[in-house]
């Protein structure tokens, strides 16, 4: 991780337990058949996942988002 500052490293931080809430939210809804609104949960929280990536400068984790957007998308517009 290369963050150049303790305020860098708090807001990484912040995003990436938000973006862990909404995930498990999207989890939860997809429990409760509520869909669409899962899937809006889940593009939230790549979102914000992919956001710590950059702001992290890790490629791992922002191709991981990327693919699961991708994924989830396409998923969608097939349904």
């Amino acid at each position: 991780m290369t963050t150049t500052s303790r305020f860098d490293r708090r807001t990484a931080d912040v995003v990436k337990w938000v973006a862990t809430i909404v995930q498990l939210v999207g989890y939860g809804l997809t429990g409760l058949g509520a869909t669409p609104w899962n899937l809006w949960a889940f593009f939230v929280g790549i979102a914000l996942w992919f956001a710590v990536g950059v702001m992290w400068n890790d490629r791992a984790i922002m191709v991981v988002h990327v693919g699961a957007f991708i994924s989830l998308l396409v998923g969608y517009l097939n349904s």
